[in-house]
């Protein structure tokens, strides 16, 4: 299950890398973004999907949509995760997994984080999801292919 479409993505505060905290409705005012949820930094599809969203972040830019992505992993683990795969976007920390849980990001029950992309128009109304765990690059080529399609 995932936030509906064409819903307002709620609104929330995480810190994040680039040194302050982040808050959609402020740091996103009028820009679309993807924010993307992910399990764990230095993980197998995880790593792959950060660094397929490097690759195409040049395209991403062009489109100017942002990136962001948020796991469980703290500040300090997310910033070696971004020097050792040079990612050029922010990582939001959410450590103890409310918003994970607010954009229905975690596993009922148990809590563990899913693989979950929501790109947010303008407005920040989600305009598309892509829900798989084990396809990490899958998520950019959706996102990619929908954002050419609205062009």
């Amino acid at each position: 299950m995932t936030l509906p479409l064409y819903s307002q993505a709620p609104d929330f505060t995480l810190p994040s890398t680039a040194g302050s905290d982040f808050r959609l409705s402020r740091n996103m005012a009028g820009k679309p973004c993807i924010i993307y949820f992910y399990p764990k930094d230095f993980t197998g599809v995880c790593t792959a999907e950060a660094c397929s969203f490097r690759d195409h972040f040049e395209a991403f830019r062009n489109l100017d949509v942002a990136v962001i992505g948020i796991s469980r992993d703290s500040i300090a683990t997310h910033l070696r995760f971004i020097k050792q795969y040079q990612l050029p976007f922010e990582l939001l920390s959410d450590e103890d997994g409310k918003v994970t849980k607010l954009y229905c990001a975690a596993i009922p029950l148990i809590g563990m984080p899913k693989r979950i992309t929501y790109l947010l128009d303008a407005a920040h109304k989600i305009v598309a999801v892509h829900e798989a765990l084990f396809e990490g690059s899958e998520h950019v080529r959706t996102m990619l292919q929908t954002l050419n399609a609205r062009q």
